[in-house]
């Protein structure tokens, strides 16, 4: 019944090496590396000391329930040349997780279909959709119906075209490190956001869109390119301020006032609508470092504060916990939900955003 991926899995998720696996176990670290390749199995005898250290059930470690495996390739992290190879590997195991959660509500809920164009179990293929960034961004709102607008609800609205969607301290401090990241190499995109950036609504918000920028343009492309990190970052300031709608509204000189009002309405900070005035050439090189410059001084002093992301209505993932909500009001507990997935109530208590065992703010 031991399930070798699982091990691997369980390790990641401790952020642990092989090396202390076999210092605890009083083993070799080949003797681990076989039991991760399925060469041999652990003792029965080890299993327990193995779940004990790694922190899962025993049953964590066995076979008999779905696993989608997922690479490190795999997953766009945006800071991914500063994130550490541990903190990329519990990352990458606590969204193989998130799948797993989200496989055992669908069972008992009906999610909103995936509308991702070219999107297809875990595969992105574009035949006549447009690759270049800012024509995708505007495909992409004219196929969910967007308008040229501004986007009051950004992460609900991933989330209803399918796209799963997590904001949890899943490496605890570490996780600030790790930073956003997504992949659409599962039967589901998985965007996972992170606490850091949410105290900001602004940011969080342009990297939720910078992340569906990935998962519309880059599904096969290799994570960490400066020149794909740019590119989703334009996706995500077009998706956001459509150029057609943003620029006229743009003061005809910089005006920090002017500027902080269309940021209110639009959703999006006012850093990148003066990043905008220098794009569209309304503001020299010169006026826009002395912008920035003007705005840290007015920051220091307390003015143009962040608001945080749970302040805002459909800027915290929901997907999961009112799918769990539906399925609990059915009669499934959160205990057959734990058993299901052999992890602690505790774990799945996070996996659905309900953090150090207290629900998470719901928008209403």
């Amino acid at each position: 019944m031991f399930d070798p991926a699982r091990l691997l899995q369980a390790r990641r998720l401790a952020g642990r090496t092989k090396r202390s696996v076999a210092e605890e176990l009083h083993v070799s670290p080949t003797a681990v590396s076989q039991w991760e390749s399925g060469v041999t199995a652990p003792r029965p005898d080890h299993m327990g000391r193995l779940a004990d250290f790694l922190g899962v059930p025993v049953e964590f470690l066995t076979a008999g329930r779905p696993y989608a495996r997922l690479e490190a390739d795999a997953a766009h992290f945006r800071s991914l040349r500063s994130t550490p190879a541990r903190e990329r590997d519990k990352a990458i195991a606590f969204t193989e997780q998130v799948w797993e959660l989200t496989f055992a509500l669908e069972k008992r809920v009906q999610f909103p279909p995936v509308n991702l164009p070219g999107f297809t179990g875990g595969e992105v293929q574009h035949t006549d959709f447009p690759t270049e960034p800012q024509a995708a961004a505007r495909a992409l709102r004219e196929r969910w119906g967007l308008g040229t607008g501004p986007i009051p609800q950004m992460v609900r609205l991933m989330e209803k075209h399918g796209i799963v969607a997590t904001l949890v301290s899943f490496a605890g401090g570490a996780t600030k490190s790790v930073d956003a990241f997504s992949t659409s190499r599962l039967p589901r995109p998985v965007v996972v956001l992170t606490p850091d950036r949410a105290n900001d609504v602004y940011r969080h918000r342009f990297t939720a869109a910078h992340e569906l920028g990935h998962l519309l343009l880059h599904a096969d492309d290799a994570p960490g390119d400066p020149v794909r990190e740019k590119e989703a970052d334009k996706f995500a300031a077009e998706f956001l301020t459509p150029s057609s709608s943003i620029v006229p509204s743009l003061p005809p000189r910089m005006d920090l006032a002017a500027l902080d009002v269309l940021s209110g309405e639009w959703g999006v900070s006012v850093d990148s609508l003066v990043y905008r005035c220098r794009e569209v050439g309304s503001i020299s090189e010169s006026t826009y470092r002395r912008a920035f410059q003007r705005l840290n001084q007015l920051r220091q002093v307390g003015l143009f504060r962040p608001q945080p992301a749970t302040a805002h209505p459909g800027e915290v993932p929901a997907l999961l916990s009112r799918a769990f909500d539906v399925a609990e009001a059915d009669g499934f507990t959160i205990t057959e939900l734990a058993r299901e997935m052999h992890c602690s109530v505790r774990r799945v208590r996070m996996l659905l955003g309900y953090e150090d065992s207290r629900p998470a703010l719901k928008p209403i």
